[in-house]
């Protein structure tokens, strides 16, 4: 089973419709999408949940009523303003309570609590699913806002996307990952068969690329480069490629722009599911250049 990542330096260089252009192009494949802190995979392939199931990660204060004797102990040492204090009374006449957005969950409230008035269970933080789309299966998630830990996420959606795969003897995983080079993008690359970096002919682009070709040399993943929209600046979009070579990657292919992609979208499709041309013809090249 080959496990192929897409990820980018930077937000917005269309990697998630080309990704759904692969997708549709792949014959047998698991899709993830791991871009969980902005998922959007699924405006394009339209999934029906078959699985829903709560992400819980890290833990919240919680000050019950009934038992608090209004010390102001969590109060005095809570460092992120998450403790309340309701009404105007002094120590043992006010009643206070744990703002959760505020909330660290680093527990020294429950600590300082002289009756042991704090629960401190895990905090829900978002949901993963398993869904049917038109191209094939497809795990995905969604955190709440202000959820924690999307790195943990990550490896869940990829776990069960393995899992899936192996179930339905399925010989390649498509993902789709997030931009940059935290700890979502580590969580999504880590043991992958491939990593494919879609980048655009900017400045930036290239800055950031170069920083994703630093990450992944780290963990020694093969690593390969498209320029989307390479046309807008073809000077760039080859100093791009040289730097990448430079690097240590190869070149998957170049993809131009085509405002055909945005009429795709809107229609709820992958560009290739389209008449697409030209720019259909540059995507189906990358494909070849990564198909197991």
């Amino acid at each position: 089973m080959k496990e192929i990542v897409v990820i980018s330096g930077k937000g917005g260089t269309g990697k998630t419709s080309i990704v759904a252009s692969l997708a549709a192009l792949a014959e047998n494949a698991v899709l993830a999408d791991c871009d969980v802190d902005a998922a959007d995979l699924h405006l394009l392939l339209t999934p029906t949940i078959r699985r829903r199931e709560e992400f819980r990660c890290g833990h919240e204060a919680i000050i019950r009523q009934a038992d608090c004797i209004g010390c102001g102990a969590c109060l005095a040492r809570c460092r992120f303003g998450a403790v309340l204090r309701r009404g105007d009374g002094g120590a043992g006449e006010s009643e206070f309570e744990i703002n959760s957005t505020a909330c660290e969950g680093c527990g020294v409230c429950v600590w300082a609590c002289p009756v042991k008035a704090i629960d401190f269970p895990e905090r829900p933080s978002g949901e993963w699913y398993v869904s049917d789309t038109r191209h094939g299966p497809m795990v995905h998630a969604r955190l709440v806002p202000g959820g924690e830990n999307s790195g943990k996420l990550v490896s869940k959606v990829r776990d069960v996307a393995r899992t899936l795969a192996v179930e339905r003897k399925t010989d390649l995983v498509l993902v789709d990952g997030p931009p940059g080079v935290g700890c979502a993008v580590i969580a999504s690359v880590s043991g992958a068969s491939l990593v494919l970096v879609v980048t655009e002919p900017t400045l930036s682009g290239a800055h950031d690329m170069a920083r994703v070709l630093e990450l992944t040399r780290h963990f020694s993943i093969p690593t390969t480069v498209c320029v989307n929209k390479w046309d807008l600046n073809a000077d760039m979009a080859g100093r791009i490629e040289s730097e990448a070579r430079k690097a240590g990657a190869t070149i998957a292919g170049r993809v131009g722009y085509d405002r055909a992609v945005t009429a795709a979208q809107l229609k709820g499709l992958s560009v290739v599911e389209t008449d697409a041309g030209p720019l259909g013809k540059d995507i189906q090249a990358v494909w070849e250049d990564l198909r197991p």
